[in-house]
C-alpha cells in the first residue's frame, strides 16, 4: 500500500514547502504592500537571480499564494498580488521579522 506523502501529514513539512525559502518569505513580504511589477520585485530584491526570482514567483503562483497578472501589451506587463491565502501566510512573516529583529 503506498503511503501519502509526508508533507501532506505534517502541517510543518507543508508549510515548509509552501513558504520554507528566504526569497518566498521575502517576496511575501514585498507583496503586503499591493500589486507589484516583475521589475519592481527584481529591484526590491537585487541579490536574487533572475532565474530564482521566476522560479520562486512560479511556486508561490502554483501554491495559490499569490496570482500572476499578464497584460497583452509590448513591452510585456506583468504583475503579481497575494492572494487571500497569500494574506494568510503574513503572520507567520511578521513572526519571522520580529524573531529576526531580536537577533540584529
Amino acid at each position: 500500500m503506498a503511503s501519502a506523502p509526508k508533507e501532506t501529514l505534517c502541517p510543518v513539512r507543508r508549510a515548509m514547502t509552501l513558504i520554507g525559502s528566504k526569497w518566498k518569505v521575502l517576496l511575501l513580504q514585498n507583496l503586503r504592500d499591493g500589486r507589484q511589477r516583475y521589475g519592481e520585485l527584481k529591484r526590491r530584491l537585487p541579490d536574487i537571480s533572475e532565474k530564482m526570482l521566476i522560479h520562486e514567483l512560479k511556486q508561490l503562483v502554483e501554491a495559490g499564494l499569490v496570482t500572476k497578472h499578464a497584460y497583452p501589451e509590448i513591452p510585456p506587463r506583468v504583475e503579481y498580488e497575494l492572494t487571500a491565502n497569500g494574506q494568510q501566510a503574513l503572520p507567520v512573516v511578521d513572526s519571522i521579522i520580529a524573531f529576526g529583529r531580536q537577533y540584529l
